[in-house]
């Protein structure tokens, strides 16, 4: 069927009926029932920003090029495959036209399945109304789908004939059609059709271009698909002339020619696009494992994670790294971060942004500022291991933070900086749930090919996708990642990131994960979005009710070894970890943690105010192997010195009992910094601070304690700081959110109540007034209206004015008048209210079929 036939069949006549076809978009939400309307502020809740007045107001708001940019953007590819069809096509055009644009001329199965669904999907959201056999797209839509010299269609397509011949001279027209083998005309319209007529005409067509040589066909096969202008020089080559001299090419400008957008759908066979795509590509299986072999390997990795957490925060107990004037963490710090917990700086990014989006790390606030754990952090490591990692996978699914960009360049060319302001990414909730989603529609144990989970993130979100794709670019490259979509880079940190969290193992979805996300279990999730109808915090306690038998038990008890190590042969319970952690050093992780006994380590324990006999009886109570001889004698000669020096602040002093020990410490040349001098046989004086002093003693191998102005030993447990209390950050929206049912069926009431207040028929005044003027009555015409409506139990037309001046048509039903009041049922709000009547500009009565 040729274009020409399609264009005859968009002339059926309206059908007649009960109802008319709607003639403008309101009238077509107008025909809608309740739950359509709900259907489209549920899909574009923009709309909702304030409820709309009325009908009339609701269909201009969803016309607007903002709120229709948005709209387009969350389309799938075939949905805006269609609408970009819909913006080439005849408007209005009958479903046949739209559906060869889609299908050429040789048909496709699968498109004819599909393209119901599309065409409801933009009837749904506002974007095509109309009957099947007037289909109009909105035209802010049309404007920013449709190609022109500026703005190129997505298709690939040019202007049409007429469009491209609107500003030629009627003679060269007429040499146009001459030399296509047409009869002249008298008029440049009749002439303009008349090339239509033969570009859309397939058989006529056919015989025109078997006249053409093989290089003017390799011209037209060059242009296409698009993109349909090309330059031409001012003496062009004869294939170039050829076409030109019949219409087949048409000049823009001196130099530049464009392919008539009927004469490309003939050479494509009337196909809009080079490959529609109907149908979502699936995700694709790379390997399939066991269900309890990917939750066994997930909980492994859950126990790493908050080991990870600990270690990093418990680095920072005493106060971690400065903020930088911008905000952030320095990329020296970052690297510091990094070696720390053995893993490359990007992993370190994350698990410092995962403790700042849970609320476990924040700045402190102060004049030097810094980097340290809050009050929170305490209150999560008293929580079950289970439940500390329900905290931590929670805010990570709805976090905005995105560390993937840290190490890039924002659009002024600032370094964006780890925990620093500029890494927020509005879309990243959205892809994370949307990749662990499509995970959940993989059988049980299946671990995703990542390709083909990228290619269907692509299919839903297109154009949104392209667009970001360019505003990303740039932050790619200088942070040396590869260019691409944003959610495709997004979708990849999320993959890894969910393995890292163990909400995956070894690529496949973990039953834990499936319980947070609130997908079944023991079979597929479907395609819907997850986690809905069920509040994060229950999905988190099941989670964690499901993770916490898979996690190794907490052990009381280490192997002690003669080379002054101790070895835990799993998670310690909380009081034996952080006994441990004072008096040794962590020398290795993994499946079992290494520890490691040093004169420093156990002077430390010493500080915090244990004695060499606490520390005996701790080792023997904890280890499940003898104390070896070695380290009891660390201990005992550690023990010994330990408390030998004493420095207080006078400044700083040294009291030591035995003088000769003074004597050494002054001989020392590695003594002069500290400004050291003899007040007395057992006093040194020191010209630096105790701290300082007990820092350079410790340097020099000695022993020294602290000690009070009272002279008592100073115990220095190993307390730690802590900012003021934080709240864990908010994350960016991406758009206004998500309306619930109560708030959708509300609005939906006050559309329904102002459309019918404004389209409500009124009976003719005595005196005429101005269309939309507010209705002028008196005083006492007033105050019998409203009285004989209330008798009555009828509904009248008010003009009323507020308080604030603001002028408005109101329909309401009055119950009361009494006091200067009137109280009635407001049809505009959908509510009982009262009015002033000295407020009323004027009052009318509604006709007799609108009472």
């Amino acid at each position: 069927m040729g274009i020409g036939e399609l264009d005859r069949e968009a002339h059926v006549p309206e059908v007649t009926g009960a109802a008319a076809a709607p003639r403008t978009l309101a009238e077509a939400l107008r025909a809608r029932g309740d739950e359509g309307l709900a259907a489209l502020l549920r899909a574009r809740p923009d709309l909702l920003s304030p409820v709309p007045n009325d009908l009339t107001q609701l269909a201009t708001r969803a016309g607007t090029r903002g709120s229709v940019v948005r709209a387009l953007e969350r389309l799938d590819r075939f949905a805006l495959q269609t609408a970009e069809a819909l913006a080439v096509a005849p408007d209005p055009a009958p479903y046949p036209v739209l559906l060869a644009l889609l299908t050429g001329t040789e048909g496709d199965p699968e498109i004819e399945a599909a393209l119901p669904g599309a065409v409801a999907l933009l009837r749904e959201q506002a974007l095509v109304w109309g009957e099947d056999d007037r289909l109009r797209l909105v035209r802010t839509a049309r404007e920013l789908l449709a190609p022109s010299a500026q703005h190129p269609s997505p298709t690939g397509l040019g202007p049409t004939v007429a469009e491209a011949t609107s500003g030629m001279s009627p003679g060269r027209v007429q040499e146009i059609i001459a030399a296509a083998g047409l009869p002249a005309t008298h008029d440049p319209v009749s002439a303009v059709a008349g090339l239509t007529g033969l570009f859309t005409d397939r058989a006529r067509m056919d015989a025109l271009l078997d006249m053409a040589s093989p290089d003017a066909l390799a011209v037209l096969d060059r242009l296409v698909w698009g993109p349909p202008y090309g330059e031409v020089t001012a003496n062009p080559a004869p294939p170039v002339r050829w076409l030109r001299d019949r219409g087949l090419l048409l000049p823009v400008s001196p130099r530049t020619m464009v392919l008539p957008r009927e004469v490309a759908l003939h050479l494509r066979g009337g196909r809009a696009h080079r490959a529609p795509e109907p149908l979502a590509p699936q995700p694709g299986v790379q390997r399939e494992y066991r269900p309890q072999v990917v939750d066994n390997a997930a909980a492994g990795q859950a126990q790493l994670a908050l080991a990870t957490v600990e270690e990093l925060l418990k680095s920072w107990d005493r106060g971690g790294p400065q903020v930088l004037r911008a905000g952030g963490l320095a990329v020296r710090d970052l690297k510091r971060t990094a070696a720390a917990l053995d893993v490359p700086e990007e992993t370190a990014a994350f698990w410092l942004e995962l403790c700042y989006a849970a609320g476990l790390l924040a700045s402190d606030g102060e004049a030097d500022e810094r980097y340290a754990p809050t009050p929170a952090y305490d209150d999560w490591l008293d929580l079950p291991p289970a439940e500390r990692w329900a905290v931590l996978v929670t805010p990570w699914l709805a976090a905005t933070r995105t560390p993937g960009l840290a190490g890039g360049q924002d659009a002024k060319g600032r370094t964006l900086s780890v925990l620093g302001p500029d890494l927020d990414r509005a879309a990243a909730p959205e892809v994370r749930h949307r990749v662990l989603g499509l995970l959940a529609t993989l059988p049980p144990g299946s671990a995703v090919e990542p390709e083909s989970l990228f290619a269907r993130l692509r299919w839903e979100r297109p154009l949104r996708g392209a667009a970001q794709a360019r505003a990303e670019d740039a932050e790619a490259q200088a942070a040396g990642t590869v260019p691409g979509d944003l959610r495709s880079r997004l979708a990849r940190w999320t993959l890894a990131e969910a393995e890292l969290l163990g909400l995956t193992g070894r690529g496949a979805l973990s039953g834990p994960a499936r319980a947070l996300l609130n997908l079944p279990l023991a079979e597929a999730a479907s395609a819907a979005e997850p986690g809905g109808g069920v509040e994060p915090e229950v999905a988190a306690g099941r989670a964690a009710t499901l993770l916490a038998p898979l996690l190794p038990e907490a052990v009381d008890h280490v192997l002690l070894q003669a080379d002054l190590t101790a070895v835990a042969p799993g998670p310690l319970r909380r009081p034996l970890a952080d006994a441990l952690a004072v008096l040794a050093d962590v020398e290795s992780k993994g499946g079992a943690t290494v520890y490691r006994f040093t004169p420093g380590s156990v002077r430390r324990a010493l500080d915090s105010g244990q004695t060499a006999t606490d520390l005996h009886e701790f080792l023997k109570a904890h280890s499940r192997t003898p104390v070896p001889q070695p380290l009891a004698y660390l201990v005992d000669d550690v023990a010994r010195r330990h408390g030998h020096l004493r420095v207080g602040g006078a400044s700083a002093y040294v009291r030591c009992d035995d003088d000769t020990v003074l004597g050494e410490i002054l001989a020392d040349r590695r003594s002069s910094s500290l400004g050291l001098r003899r007040i007395a046989p057992t006093v040194l004086a020191a010209q630096t601070d105790p701290a300082s002093l007990l820092e350079g003693l410790r340097s020099m191998g000695y022993a020294p304690a602290a000690e009070s102005a009272e002279g008592d030993v100073l115990i220095t447990r190993a307390d730690a700081y802590r900012t003021g209390a934080r709240t864990a950050p908010v994350p960016v929206p991406d758009g206004p959110p998500a309306p619930d049912a109560t708030l959708l069926g509300a609005a939906v009431r006050a559309i329904r109540a102002g459309d019918r207040a404004a389209t409500a028929v009124r009976k003719e005044p005595a005196a005429p007034t101005a269309a939309g003027a507010l209705p002028r009555t008196s005083a006492a015409e007033t105050l019998a209206t409203v009285q004989a409506a209330a008798m009555t139990g009828s509904a009248v037309w008010i003009g009323y004015v507020n308080a604030e001046g603001a002028a408005s048509q109101r329909v309401i039903a009055p119950v009361r008048v009494e006091g200067g009041f009137v109280t009635g049922y407001d049809h505009t709000a959908d509510e009982v209210r009262t009015y002033p009547l000295h407020r009323i500009t004027g009052v009318a009565e509604l006709a007799d079929d609108q009472v």
